[in-house]
Protein backbone atom coordinates (compact mmCIF):
# COMPACT_ATOMS: atom_id res chain seq x y z
CA UNK A 1 0.00 0.00 0.00
CA UNK A 2 1.57 3.16 -1.10
CA UNK A 3 3.06 5.72 1.36
CA UNK A 4 0.45 8.96 -0.13
CA UNK A 5 -2.69 6.48 0.06
CA UNK A 6 -2.03 6.66 3.92
CA UNK A 7 -1.07 9.91 3.87
CA UNK A 8 -4.46 10.98 2.19
CA UNK A 9 -6.30 8.75 5.02
CA UNK A 10 -4.75 9.30 8.10
CA UNK A 11 -4.54 12.03 11.04
CA UNK A 12 -2.88 14.65 11.39
CA UNK A 13 -0.36 13.38 14.02
CA UNK A 14 -0.06 9.70 11.86
CA UNK A 15 1.01 12.18 8.87
CA UNK A 16 3.98 13.69 11.10
CA UNK A 17 5.25 10.33 12.15
CA UNK A 18 4.89 9.50 8.48
CA UNK A 19 7.60 11.69 8.02
CA UNK A 20 9.80 9.90 10.20
CA UNK A 21 9.85 6.58 9.45
CA UNK A 22 13.17 5.74 9.69
CA UNK A 23 12.65 5.77 13.63
CA UNK A 24 10.80 3.13 13.48
CA UNK A 25 12.75 0.77 11.33
CA UNK A 26 13.48 -2.45 12.57
CA UNK A 27 11.67 -1.74 15.89
CA UNK A 28 9.67 -3.91 17.84
CA UNK A 29 6.71 -1.65 18.20
CA UNK A 30 3.38 -1.07 20.24
CA UNK A 31 1.40 1.77 19.48
CA UNK A 32 -0.96 3.34 22.26
CA UNK A 33 -3.17 6.41 23.01
CA UNK A 34 -5.61 8.31 21.16
CA UNK A 35 -5.29 6.42 17.83
CA UNK A 36 -7.96 7.39 15.19
CA UNK A 37 -6.75 5.56 12.23
CA UNK A 38 -5.06 2.41 10.63
CA UNK A 39 -1.12 3.75 10.00
CA UNK A 40 0.06 1.01 12.52
CA UNK A 41 -0.76 -1.57 10.11
CA UNK A 42 1.11 1.01 7.30
CA UNK A 43 4.42 0.57 10.21
CA UNK A 44 4.77 -3.59 10.05
CA UNK A 45 6.44 -3.01 6.80
CA UNK A 46 8.86 -0.90 8.81
CA UNK A 47 9.38 -2.21 12.21
CA UNK A 48 10.13 -5.75 13.11
CA UNK A 49 6.40 -6.38 14.85
CA UNK A 50 3.78 -4.12 15.71
CA UNK A 51 1.43 -4.19 18.49
CA UNK A 52 -1.53 -1.77 19.47
CA UNK A 53 -2.90 -1.39 23.06
CA UNK A 54 -6.04 0.56 23.12
CA UNK A 55 -8.57 1.54 25.78
CA UNK A 56 -10.70 1.84 23.02
CA UNK A 57 -13.03 -1.00 22.45
CA UNK A 58 -14.54 0.62 19.01
CA UNK A 59 -11.01 1.22 17.85
CA UNK A 60 -9.79 -2.59 19.20
CA UNK A 61 -12.99 -4.25 16.80
CA UNK A 62 -11.16 -2.73 14.13
CA UNK A 63 -7.69 -3.91 14.47
CA UNK A 64 -8.32 -6.83 15.55
CA UNK A 65 -8.31 -9.18 13.18
CA UNK A 66 -5.89 -7.70 11.24
CA UNK A 67 -2.98 -10.17 11.07
CA UNK A 68 -0.03 -8.70 10.84
CA UNK A 69 -0.23 -6.78 14.04
CA UNK A 70 -1.40 -8.08 17.74
CA UNK A 71 -3.85 -5.64 19.23
CA UNK A 72 -4.72 -5.61 22.98
CA UNK A 73 -7.74 -4.36 24.71
CA UNK A 74 -7.97 -3.16 28.59
CA UNK A 75 -6.74 -0.93 30.91
CA UNK A 76 -3.07 -2.47 31.27
CA UNK A 77 -0.82 -3.57 29.11
CA UNK A 78 -0.98 -7.21 28.35
CA UNK A 79 2.38 -9.25 30.56
CA UNK A 80 3.18 -11.12 27.24
CA UNK A 81 4.14 -7.65 25.36
CA UNK A 82 7.41 -7.50 24.33
CA UNK A 83 8.17 -4.04 22.61
CA UNK A 84 11.31 -1.99 22.09
CA UNK A 85 10.01 1.62 20.99
CA UNK A 86 6.33 2.85 21.96
CA UNK A 87 4.45 5.41 19.78
CA UNK A 88 2.16 7.31 21.74
CA UNK A 89 -0.79 9.39 20.28
CA UNK A 90 -1.41 11.65 23.08
CA UNK A 91 -4.60 11.61 24.94
CA UNK A 92 -6.76 14.25 25.19
CA UNK A 93 -6.75 14.36 28.99
CA UNK A 94 -3.06 15.09 30.21
CA UNK A 95 -3.94 13.07 33.60
CA UNK A 96 -4.67 9.92 31.55
CA UNK A 97 -1.61 10.66 29.52
CA UNK A 98 0.49 10.55 32.60
CA UNK A 99 -0.68 7.27 33.38
CA UNK A 100 -0.07 5.53 29.98
CA UNK A 101 3.33 6.64 30.52
CA UNK A 102 3.38 5.14 34.01
CA UNK A 103 1.74 2.07 32.92
CA UNK A 104 4.01 1.80 30.01
CA UNK A 105 7.30 2.62 30.94
CA UNK A 106 7.05 0.25 33.87
CA UNK A 107 5.94 -2.72 31.99
CA UNK A 108 8.73 -1.99 29.07
CA UNK A 109 11.08 -0.93 31.17
CA UNK A 110 14.68 1.01 30.97
CA UNK A 111 16.18 1.01 27.57
CA UNK A 112 12.21 1.66 25.91
CA UNK A 113 12.27 4.17 23.27
CA UNK A 114 9.38 6.33 22.74
CA UNK A 115 7.69 8.62 20.07
CA UNK A 116 4.99 10.82 20.74
CA UNK A 117 3.00 12.93 18.41
CA UNK A 118 -0.36 15.14 19.20
CA UNK A 119 -2.12 18.10 17.99
CA UNK A 120 -0.49 20.72 19.80
CA UNK A 121 -3.55 22.42 20.67
CA UNK A 122 -4.39 18.99 22.78
CA UNK A 123 -0.91 20.34 24.78
CA UNK A 124 1.96 17.64 23.61
CA UNK A 125 3.83 19.74 24.92
CA UNK A 126 2.98 18.49 28.31
CA UNK A 127 5.62 15.10 27.38
CA UNK A 128 8.53 17.40 28.12
CA UNK A 129 7.86 17.74 31.58
CA UNK A 130 5.43 14.23 32.34
CA UNK A 131 8.59 12.36 30.97
CA UNK A 132 11.08 13.84 32.97
CA UNK A 133 11.21 10.83 35.49
CA UNK A 134 11.76 8.10 33.42
CA UNK A 135 14.47 10.07 30.65
CA UNK A 136 14.69 12.73 28.44
CA UNK A 137 12.42 13.68 25.59
CA UNK A 138 12.77 16.20 22.97
CA UNK A 139 10.73 17.50 20.29
CA UNK A 140 12.56 16.82 16.46
CA UNK A 141 9.86 18.02 14.16
CA UNK A 142 6.52 19.85 13.87
CA UNK A 143 3.96 20.00 11.09
CA UNK A 144 0.25 19.97 10.52
CA UNK A 145 0.00 21.69 14.12
CA UNK A 146 1.23 18.73 15.26
CA UNK A 147 4.49 17.94 17.17
CA UNK A 148 6.86 15.04 16.98
CA UNK A 149 9.29 13.80 20.08
CA UNK A 150 11.61 11.00 20.67
CA UNK A 151 13.34 9.99 23.66
CA UNK A 152 14.15 6.94 25.72
CA UNK A 153 13.42 5.64 29.19
CA UNK A 154 16.44 5.18 31.22
CA UNK A 155 14.64 4.22 34.88
CA UNK A 156 11.33 3.22 35.64
CA UNK A 157 9.12 2.03 38.65
CA UNK A 158 9.65 -1.63 39.72
CA UNK A 159 5.64 -1.57 39.80
CA UNK A 160 2.66 -0.68 38.79
CA UNK A 161 -0.66 -0.77 40.95
CA UNK A 162 -3.79 1.01 39.32
CA UNK A 163 -5.33 0.98 42.34
CA UNK A 164 -2.96 3.99 43.01
CA UNK A 165 -4.51 5.59 39.89
CA UNK A 166 -8.39 5.82 41.38
CA UNK A 167 -9.62 8.74 42.20
CA UNK A 168 -12.12 8.31 45.29
CA UNK A 169 -14.69 11.16 45.83
CA UNK A 170 -18.28 10.71 47.26
CA UNK A 171 -21.77 11.96 46.15
CA UNK A 172 -24.56 12.23 47.52
CA UNK A 173 -28.15 11.99 46.38
CA UNK A 174 -31.66 11.20 48.12
CA UNK A 175 -29.46 10.45 52.17
CA UNK A 176 -27.60 8.22 50.24
CA UNK A 177 -23.88 8.55 50.24
CA UNK A 178 -21.94 6.99 47.21
CA UNK A 179 -18.04 6.18 46.52
CA UNK A 180 -16.90 6.87 43.40
CA UNK A 181 -13.46 5.08 42.19
CA UNK A 182 -12.47 7.18 38.76
CA UNK A 183 -9.39 6.46 36.33
CA UNK A 184 -7.64 9.38 34.29
CA UNK A 185 -9.66 9.84 31.21
CA UNK A 186 -12.75 8.83 32.37
CA UNK A 187 -16.24 11.18 31.64
CA UNK A 188 -17.36 12.42 35.54
CA UNK A 189 -13.70 12.09 36.46
CA UNK A 190 -13.12 13.78 40.36
CA UNK A 191 -17.01 15.22 40.12
CA UNK A 192 -21.07 14.09 40.12
CA UNK A 193 -21.69 15.96 36.41
CA UNK A 194 -24.73 18.44 37.25
CA UNK A 195 -26.65 16.79 33.97
CA UNK A 196 -25.92 13.22 35.46
CA UNK A 197 -27.83 14.70 38.59
CA UNK A 198 -30.93 16.15 36.19
CA UNK A 199 -31.34 12.86 34.90
CA UNK A 200 -31.77 11.08 38.06
CA UNK A 201 -33.91 13.51 39.31
CA UNK A 202 -36.59 12.61 36.42
CA UNK A 203 -36.50 8.95 36.05
CA UNK A 204 -39.66 7.05 35.68
CA UNK A 205 -40.01 3.97 38.07
CA UNK A 206 -37.23 1.83 37.80
CA UNK A 207 -37.95 -1.91 37.32
CA UNK A 208 -37.01 -5.39 36.20
CA UNK A 209 -33.40 -4.76 33.86
CA UNK A 210 -31.57 -1.17 33.61
CA UNK A 211 -29.26 -0.14 31.31
CA UNK A 212 -26.64 2.46 31.95
CA UNK A 213 -25.18 3.21 28.28
CA UNK A 214 -21.51 4.85 28.56
CA UNK A 215 -21.63 4.60 32.47
CA UNK A 216 -18.43 6.29 32.54
CA UNK A 217 -17.28 5.90 36.20
CA UNK A 218 -20.79 4.54 37.07
CA UNK A 219 -22.39 7.04 39.09
CA UNK A 220 -26.10 6.56 37.47
CA UNK A 221 -25.71 2.85 37.02
CA UNK A 222 -25.08 2.82 41.08
CA UNK A 223 -26.90 5.43 42.13
CA UNK A 224 -29.77 3.48 40.64
CA UNK A 225 -28.75 0.22 42.36
CA UNK A 226 -28.56 1.73 45.60
CA UNK A 227 -32.15 3.67 45.00
CA UNK A 228 -33.70 0.76 43.57
CA UNK A 229 -32.66 -2.78 45.04
CA UNK A 230 -34.87 -4.67 43.12
CA UNK A 231 -33.70 -3.50 39.66
CA UNK A 232 -30.66 -5.93 37.94
CA UNK A 233 -28.27 -3.10 36.73
CA UNK A 234 -25.85 -3.38 33.59
CA UNK A 235 -23.17 -1.05 32.77
CA UNK A 236 -21.46 -0.67 29.25
CA UNK A 237 -18.60 2.08 27.65
CA UNK A 238 -16.28 1.81 24.58
CA UNK A 239 -13.61 2.88 27.30
CA UNK A 240 -11.52 0.08 29.23
CA UNK A 241 -10.63 2.75 31.76
CA UNK A 242 -14.71 3.30 32.47
CA UNK A 243 -15.05 -0.48 32.92
CA UNK A 244 -12.62 -0.55 35.83
CA UNK A 245 -13.80 2.53 37.15
CA UNK A 246 -17.29 1.16 37.10
CA UNK A 247 -16.51 -2.19 38.43
CA UNK A 248 -14.77 -0.17 41.33
CA UNK A 249 -17.34 1.74 42.00
CA UNK A 250 -20.12 -0.86 41.99
CA UNK A 251 -17.39 -2.85 44.49
CA UNK A 252 -16.39 0.29 46.65
CA UNK A 253 -20.47 0.26 47.52
CA UNK A 254 -21.03 -3.31 47.96
CA UNK A 255 -23.27 -2.96 44.54
CA UNK A 256 -23.52 -5.73 41.97
CA UNK A 257 -24.22 -5.19 38.46
CA UNK A 258 -22.76 -6.76 35.23
CA UNK A 259 -20.12 -4.09 33.39
CA UNK A 260 -18.60 -4.72 29.83
CA UNK A 261 -17.25 -3.28 26.74
CA UNK A 262 -18.95 -2.47 23.94
CA UNK A 263 -18.63 -0.14 20.70
CA UNK A 264 -22.51 1.32 20.80
CA UNK A 265 -24.60 -1.74 20.51
CA UNK A 266 -22.11 -4.24 19.51
CA UNK A 267 -21.84 -6.62 22.38
CA UNK A 268 -25.91 -6.07 23.66
CA UNK A 269 -27.65 -8.96 22.76
CA UNK A 270 -30.45 -8.70 25.62
CA UNK A 271 -33.51 -6.72 26.21
CA UNK A 272 -34.00 -3.61 28.76
CA UNK A 273 -36.88 -2.23 31.07
CA UNK A 274 -34.87 0.88 30.69
CA UNK A 275 -31.86 2.13 28.95
CA UNK A 276 -30.18 5.78 30.75
CA UNK A 277 -27.44 7.65 29.42
CA UNK A 278 -25.41 10.71 29.64
CA UNK A 279 -24.30 10.22 26.34
CA UNK A 280 -20.91 11.62 24.98
CA UNK A 281 -20.51 13.53 22.30
CA UNK A 282 -16.56 14.15 22.16
CA UNK A 283 -14.37 12.07 20.26
CA UNK A 284 -10.58 12.95 20.70
CA UNK A 285 -10.39 16.84 20.60
CA UNK A 286 -13.14 17.01 18.02
CA UNK A 287 -17.42 16.82 18.38
CA UNK A 288 -18.99 13.82 16.93
CA UNK A 289 -22.23 12.77 17.69
CA UNK A 290 -21.99 9.44 15.64
CA UNK A 291 -22.66 7.25 18.71
CA UNK A 292 -25.50 9.03 20.27
CA UNK A 293 -27.28 9.25 16.94
CA UNK A 294 -26.94 5.37 16.48
CA UNK A 295 -27.91 4.65 20.44
CA UNK A 296 -31.37 6.85 20.06
CA UNK A 297 -32.18 5.18 16.15
CA UNK A 298 -31.29 1.52 17.54
CA UNK A 299 -32.68 2.09 21.18
CA UNK A 300 -36.33 0.55 20.50
CA UNK A 301 -34.94 -2.85 19.06
CA UNK A 302 -32.78 -3.35 22.93
CA UNK A 303 -35.81 -2.13 24.88
CA UNK A 304 -38.89 -4.58 25.84
CA UNK A 305 -42.19 -3.58 25.12
CA UNK A 306 -43.24 -0.42 26.94
CA UNK A 307 -39.32 -0.18 27.53
CA UNK A 308 -38.20 3.66 28.46
CA UNK A 309 -35.21 5.29 27.23
CA UNK A 310 -34.04 8.46 29.01
CA UNK A 311 -31.13 11.11 28.06
CA UNK A 312 -29.45 13.95 29.42
CA UNK A 313 -28.19 16.07 26.83
CA UNK A 314 -26.74 19.95 26.28
CA UNK A 315 -29.28 21.79 25.49
CA UNK A 316 -28.31 22.60 21.94
CA UNK A 317 -27.84 18.95 20.86
CA UNK A 318 -30.78 18.78 18.24
CA UNK A 319 -31.69 14.99 19.69
CA UNK A 320 -35.83 15.09 19.70
CA UNK A 321 -35.73 14.79 16.25
CA UNK A 322 -33.90 11.94 15.90
CA UNK A 323 -35.65 10.31 19.19
CA UNK A 324 -38.83 11.03 17.43
CA UNK A 325 -37.70 9.34 14.23
CA UNK A 326 -37.21 6.18 15.99
CA UNK A 327 -39.44 6.38 18.47
CA UNK A 328 -42.89 8.06 16.88
CA UNK A 329 -42.58 10.82 19.77
CA UNK A 330 -40.17 12.19 22.35
CA UNK A 331 -41.15 13.94 25.87
CA UNK A 332 -39.06 16.58 27.52
CA UNK A 333 -39.16 15.87 31.07
CA UNK A 334 -36.90 19.11 32.30
CA UNK A 335 -35.18 21.39 31.21
CA UNK A 336 -32.58 23.81 32.31
CA UNK A 337 -30.48 26.62 30.94
CA UNK A 338 -27.61 24.07 29.82
CA UNK A 339 -29.48 20.58 30.14
CA UNK A 340 -32.98 18.88 29.05
CA UNK A 341 -34.10 15.55 29.97
CA UNK A 342 -35.42 13.40 26.66
CA UNK A 343 -37.83 10.38 27.24
CA UNK A 344 -39.68 8.19 24.99
CA UNK A 345 -40.97 4.38 25.64
CA UNK A 346 -41.13 1.66 23.09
Amino acid sequence: MSSEYFSAQNSAPSQIAERQLAYFQGKHLLVAGEIEDQFPLHLQQECQSVSVFTTHYGYYRQIADKQEITAYFGATLDDNCHADMVLLYWPKAKQEAEYLLAMLMTKLGPGTEIVVVGENRSGVKSIEKLFQPYGIIRKYDSARRCSFYWGECHQAPDTFNIQDWFKTYSVHYRQQEIIVKSLPGVFSHGEFDLGSQLLLDNLPEMHGEVLDFGCGAGVIGSVIAAQHPSVTISMCDVSALAIESSKATLAANGLKGLVFPSDIYSDITGTYDHIISNPPFHSGLDTSYHATETLLAQAPQYLTPRGTLSIVANGFLKYPPLIERAFGHCQTVAKTNKFAIYQASR
